[in-house]
């Protein structure tokens, strides 16, 4: 099924102000005198589907477990008449800027100040961006109006939902009320971590999901290699998925070892042999639906899952299991409590920052050390009404705070996090009515943001300190695969999209032939180069490894998808190929409802996020190539 379409990263850029390391937030900032809105072109209606989307989607049962409805990070009706856009309205940053040399920017508009709180000097170069993209301050600054009928800049891929926090909470005349319910299971206030009872969830004597032809979840029978051509690659195993409820299922998680692929699927996680797809070991059955996963593993390949705790709609997603990725044993178990009052564990994220295990709830978290189950800290509410909402781990433990969320100085804040400790590290403000809605990349840390009032995004990349190193600096239709952030915030939620020390590669929007990847200078937030893909599908990055970036070719339905590598460094950035996937499984490839994507070890690894629950026909759960 083709995904609803997402909003993608748009303009409203500026410096962040720089703050010292803290747990209190900056104080606010006085107040700034605003121009008259400029005006814009109309906006143009977002376009359809994006990063994995089938070319044949069987349609789903109905929507996605407690989805976003219409409104903040769906697409924006187009206006009657024109209005101002991103880059002609009062910026993130609190005051309007001069253009380069002084000069208001192109066509007359002002500048725009960024998301951080603080006005931006103007850049030093205010030269063409090239792509028919109008004169663009350089940074510190902002950019200057799009050209005329660029449509609507504030569409595409990236997923933006409101907050748990902000969800949870009803203000009504000044006076907040909760709009969550309690759960079924009476006071748990306090996580505890206990050994793992075999009552609970199960490894199957009688695999549902065994892998081996012989039940849901099992081998394709027919000989997907055969009329396989010269040069293409091989279908190394195949597998359906488990049935799943006529409403659909949640399938988030993919890990990959050295001897192991596992996949966690609606209330199971299985495990297949990288090489041949048996099974490695008996799947793990949950009494209840898997809703959250730790997206990393540990280095010693260990993951935890979330299970809810019953099926009305009280049940709680609060119990936690960690699980051996190469043998399927049980680890340590806990049950997540509440936090305080209006902070539930109805659906909590999990991220993994080192040996640090972070429990998002709505409003706060609570750490673990993910080799034991002990609990190490929790982070609740500081300063000035500030309610962590989401986090991110991996290089570093993020955490993204909503503030003064009833108040007149409402903002977000980020904090780095010592994930031993919980003591923030170094904190940054952003102004009112911008959200944090991902982080990019870790290390280095690279955040997007928007302002749904202003129909604008910023890219922005941090040093190790928290201060402002960059952000992006032209006007672009990114694409990012954000898939469907169901409550809380997903920071981590995003597919095509990869870093390195010095460089962002995002992939821009397909409209009418081959999409482009493109590669940002982190320093400077300019463009360093870009590539288009090799054929008439989409190319998305996937990571970066021994100086090159690998790359997914998207496959057609008379060609199977291709793994490609480009040059990072000095030299061509032309894509070379490193797998070419058969094209008698270009309509398997091309099916899956959404899509997570993996290269390890020379071997292409393809598998579903969602199931649709449609009994018609065979679901599909993970597809791997390899020569």
């Amino acid at each position: 099924m083709t995904q609803p379409p997402n909003q993608p990263p748009q303009g409203g850029f500026g410096a962040p102000q720089d703050q010292p390391p803290q747990d209190q937030p900056p104080q606010p900032q006085q107040p700034q005198p605003q121009p008259a809105p400029p005006q814009q072109p109309p906006q143009a209606p977002a376009p359809q589907g994006g990063f994995g989307a089938p070319q044949t989607p069987p349609p789903p049962q109905g929507p996605p477990p407690g989805a976003p409805q219409p409104g903040y990070g769906y697409p924006q009706q187009p206006p009657a008449a024109p209005q101002s856009g991103p880059y002609g309205q009062q910026g993130p940053y609190g005051q309007p800027q001069p253009g380069p040399y002084g000069q208001q920017g192109p066509y007359g508009q002002p500048q725009q100040p960024g998301p951080y709180g603080q006005p931006q000097q103007p850049g030093p170069y205010g030269q063409p961006q090239g792509y028919g993209y109008p004169a663009q301050p350089q940074f510190p600054g902002a950019p200057g109006t799009p050209p005329p009928g660029s449509g609507n800049r504030f569409k595409g891929k990236t997923a933006i939902v409101i907050g748990a926090a902000v969800a949870a909470l009803l203000v009504i005349g000044g006076t907040v009320f909760a709009v969550t319910s309690g759960g079924d299971d009476g006071d748990d206030k306090k996580p505890v971590a206990e050994k793992s009872d075999d009552s609970k969830p199960t490894t199957s004597e009688s695999p549902v999901n065994p892998g081996d032809g012989s039940g849901a979840g099992g081998e394709d029978p027919e000989n997907l290699n055969e009329g396989r051509q010269a040069g293409e690659s091989k279908v190394l195993w195949y597998k359906e998925a488990p049935d799943a409820p006529g409403d659909g299922a949640d399938a988030a998680g993919m890990w990959i070892t050295d001897k192991t692929a596992v996949k966690s699927a609606y209330k199971q996680v299985v495990a297949y042999n990288v090489g041949d797809g048996k099974p490695t070991w008996a799947p793990i059955t949950f009494p209840q639906k898997i809703c959250a996963v730790t997206s990393q593993k540990t280095s010693d390949d260990k993951i935890v899952v979330a299970y809810m705790n019953g099926t009305t709609d009280r049940a709680k997603c609060n119990l936690l299991q960690q699980i051996d990725l190469n043998t399927g044993d049980k680890g340590w178990t806990a049950k997540v409590g509440d936090g305080e009052l209006f902070d539930s564990a109805l659906q909590v994220e999990l991220s993994v920052s080192g040996d640090t295990l972070m429990v998002g709830r709505s409003q706060s978290g609570t750490a673990y050390d993910v080799r034991t189950g002990k609990k190490l800290f929790d982070k609740k509410r500081y300063g000035e009404s500030c309610f962590p909402t989401a986090f991110s781990g991996g290089a570093r433990l993020v955490a993204v705070a909503s503030c003064d969320a009833a108040g007149t100085n409402e903002h977000d804040e980020v904090q780095e996090l010592d994930p031993k400790t919980g003591k923030a590290k170094w904190t940054q403000k952003f102004d009112k009515g911008w959200r944090v809605s991902r982080v990019y990349s870790a290390d280095p840390l690279v955040v997007y943001s928007t302002n749904d009032d202003k129909k604008s995004w910023n890219i922005s990349a941090f040093t190790a300190a928290g201060k402002f190193r960059s952000q992006v600096g032209f006007d672009e239709d990114f694409a990012p695969n954000c898939g469907l952030a169901i409550i809380a915030r997903d920071l981590q939620g995003c597919e095509g999209v990869a870093a390195d020390a010095d460089t962002l590669y995002l992939p821009t929007e397909a409209t009418s032939g081959p999409n482009e990847i493109v590669a940002i200078n982190l320093s400077t937030g300019k463009e360093k180069w870009r590539v288009k893909s090799p054929t008439d599908e989409s190319m998305v990055p996937i990571k970066v490894e021994g100086g090159k970036l690998i790359a997914y070719v998207e496959p057609s339905y008379s060609a199977g998808g291709r793994i490609v590598s480009i040059l990072t460094g000095g030299g061509s950035h032309t894509p070379a190929k490193l797998l070419q996937n058969p094209q008698g499984t270009a309509q398997i490839e091309s099916g899956f409802y959404s899509k997570d994507v993996d290269w390890v070890g020379g071997r292409f690894y393809l598998s579903t996020t969602r199931l649709s629950g449609n009994e018609d026909t065979k679901e599909k759960l993970m597809l791997a190539y390899g020569k």
